[in-house]
């Protein structure tokens, strides 16, 4: 192996390692998936072998200075001997058990050095794979909620169109011709596509806001798609999709984020219009990452900035007409949706909750 190593030309060894060199030619460390370093002589054993040579010499000098001792009574030289031996090899071994510590530190400072330096290449890899856009397009459950909309939208453009053809055959004088307003298509006398459009539930709403858990969550989509019938939720759940999207990209996800719970007295002053320390309970994300990496974003990107506070306003909107006839069971469940987590963070990061 060392003689195909010598053969390489620099360029191919540069290209075949690894690891990259620094300006100063030093190559960067890999964290720990890096060769620990071998255990030889450190300075901390030179310093230890110096210091245990001078006590030696040391003692060594005493014993030759000091005249000699008259001779022990019968029975005190065993004790003598034995107080000299551990005057001399005492401080000896303190000296060498400092130096063990001293490296056993050493050690644990590196290693931990090390697995830092893994967890950052890995995050700034993820993070930087993610706004190169070689990572998945979207998942697949933001592909259903498009095929959802799109569908939701042809029925009613569908169901006006029937309706129009309807009422010219009956009436054979001629109409004005209908504005949509709103972006709902409109139906013959002025009559909205949501105002025939059945009432959503509660539970369907709470389920909605949290998104199906997989593909296959036919309940979920279900209920999703009755969701995206009614007016307000569908533009809540949409600006919720688009920031959770953005999330994404830094690699942060709802599932993964763990909030202190508030009180259902908390929410409902949120509803009320209170702000700042009043309702600061709310602002339960405590992730240190996903809130740094969320601040970071809040100021550079303004696409972003402008997507989180659209649905900022759209989350107190609704909510606020949600908390007049919901439970206090029902606030509690709402506040564990992926929604509302969004919610928590993206208002702690915005000084909703300061």
């Amino acid at each position: 192996m060392s003689d195909a190593n010598t053969q390489t030309p620099p360029e191919e060894q540069r290209v075949a390692d690894p690891r990259t060199t620094t300006g100063a030619g030093r190559p960067t460390s890999l964290g720990i998936y890096d060769k620990p370093k071998p255990g030889g002589v450190t300075s901390i054993e030179i310093v230890a072998v110096a210091l245990s040579a001078v006590w030696l010499v040391g003692v060594a000098l005493f014993f030759i200075i000091t005249p000699a001792r008259p001779p022990a009574a019968e029975g005190e030289g065993g004790l003598r001997f034995m107080t000299t031996m551990l005057a001399v090899f005492m401080p000896v071994a303190m000296i060498w058990v400092a130096a063990t510590a001293a490296r056993a530190s050493r050690v644990m400072r590196e290693e931990s050095q090390r697995l830092q330096a893994a967890i950052d290449a890995i995050r700034h890899a993820y993070i930087a794979q993610a706004q190169g856009g070689n990572i998945r397009s979207e998942p697949s459950v933001a592909r259903k909620l498009d095929e959802i909309a799109a569908a939701a939208r042809k029925t009613e453009t569908t169901l006006a169109t029937f309706q129009s053809r309807r009422d010219e055959n009956r009436r054979p004088v001629q109409q004005p011709a209908a504005t949509a307003t709103d972006d709902q298509p409109a139906l013959a006398l002025g009559t909205q596509a949501i105002d025939i459009a059945p009432l959503l539930s509660t539970e369907d709403f709470i389920r909605a806001l949290n998104f199906p858990e997989t593909a296959e969550d036919e309940v979920g989509f279900a209920a999703l798609r009755r969701a995206l019938k009614d007016r307000s939720a569908s533009q809540l759940i949409q600006a919720a999709q688009d920031v959770l999207t953005l999330l994404s990209q830094d690699g942060i996800y709802m599932d993964d984020l763990r909030p202190d719970r508030a009180r259902p007295e908390v929410w409902r002053q949120f509803s009320q219009g209170a702000r700042g320390r009043h309702i600061a309970a709310l602002g339960g994300i405590r992730d240190r990452s996903s809130l740094a990496l969320t601040n970071a974003r809040m100021k550079q990107d303004p696409i972003f900035r402008d997507a989180a506070h659209h649905f900022l306003r759209r989350f107190d909107k609704s909510f606020a007409e949600f908390e007049k006839a919901a439970s206090d069971g029902e606030i509690s469940a709402l506040a564990d949706t992926r929604t509302a987590r969004a919610f928590m963070l993206l208002g702690r990061c915005a000084g909703t909750f300061d």
